[in-house]
């Protein structure tokens, strides 16, 4: 996949302005639909079991996340996973805190055994706590791991059959078969909540108007980590508070041009 492949997503999601159903955690909602929209979605926010089976099956992706997880939103998670399975909608997974609580643990895993998921996207510590191996955690953020990433990325990909992005200071993006890496971003990403929140909706606006999850992913990622860097430019020295409105005037401001211009993709051998 070369810079030209991937600066065709954003130009695709403005044209086709996907339906993005997420049931995502209380904390990121509202900062998650605004992003949306700014590059061109359409979001929805639908937790409720008596709607959740409905509304998936309509979205063009639909969009997991665990970060403020109950018992009974799990529940609505796996309604709505095994409908969107039901009527070829995508289904994008994010397994916030992941290896934090055994009950935060076994959600994970639960939902990836009843849903086939088409993409998982989470830090090195979620992805290898849900795959069932130790990686330290510090509440929501990994902790110090000596693991390979890549290793550990094409591991989780093969083994569940999905993509797999783990994201970091460069993002490794697999199938199992190819892999690439992501060096867009900026470190100001991390001391804003919700921005991994917010990538993993990204990923599921993209993943709706390309059918190769693993490229819909990279596309997704260099359109990403560019917002951010020009957002980190425009606010230098502001700190994080003005950098998030600026974030999301880029999510709106980024090109293709500006893809193929500053995007960092690598394939791995």
């Amino acid at each position: 996949m070369n810079l030209e492949d991937a600066a065709r997503g954003i130009e695709k999601v403005r044209k086709q302005k996907p339906l993005v159903h997420n049931m995502t955690n209380n904390v990121v909602t509202n900062f998650t639909a605004n992003g949306l929209l700014a590059l061109g979605a359409s979001p929805v926010m639908a937790y409720a079991r008596e709607e959740a089976a409905d509304m998936a099956k309509i979205a063009g992706a639909l969009v997991l996340n665990i970060g403020t997880l109950s018992r009974e939103s799990v529940e609505s998670m796996i309604i709505a996973g095994k409908s969107a399975n039901e009527h070829g909608v995508p289904v994008i997974f994010d397994p916030v805190g992941a290896g934090a609580t055994p009950f935060r643990t076994e959600s994970a895993q639960a939902i990836m055994r009843e849903v086939k998921v088409s993409a998982v996207r989470g830090n090195a510590a979620e992805i290898a706590n849900t795959l069932g191996e130790d990686w330290l955690i510090k509440g929501v953020d990994a902790g110090e791991g000596s693991g390979d990433r890549t290793e550990l990325a094409k591991k989780a990909a093969k083994l569940w059959d999905t993509a797999v992005i783990i994201t970091g200071a460069e993002d490794v993006i697999t199938d199992g078969t190819k892999t690439y890496t992501v060096g867009n971003g900026h470190q100001l990403l991390t001391k804003v909540t919700g921005t991994g929140c917010l990538f993993t909706s990204v990923i599921g606006a993209f993943c709706a108007v390309e059918k190769d999850v693993c490229h819909a992913a990279v596309s997704a990622a260099a359109f990403y980590g560019t917002a951010a860097e020009l957002a980190a430019e425009k606010t230098e020295n502001l700190g994080p508070g003005s950098f998030q409105i600026e974030f999301l005037n880029q999510l709106a401001a980024v090109e293709a041009m500006d893809i193929k211009e500053r995007g960092r993709i690598r394939e791995v051998e």
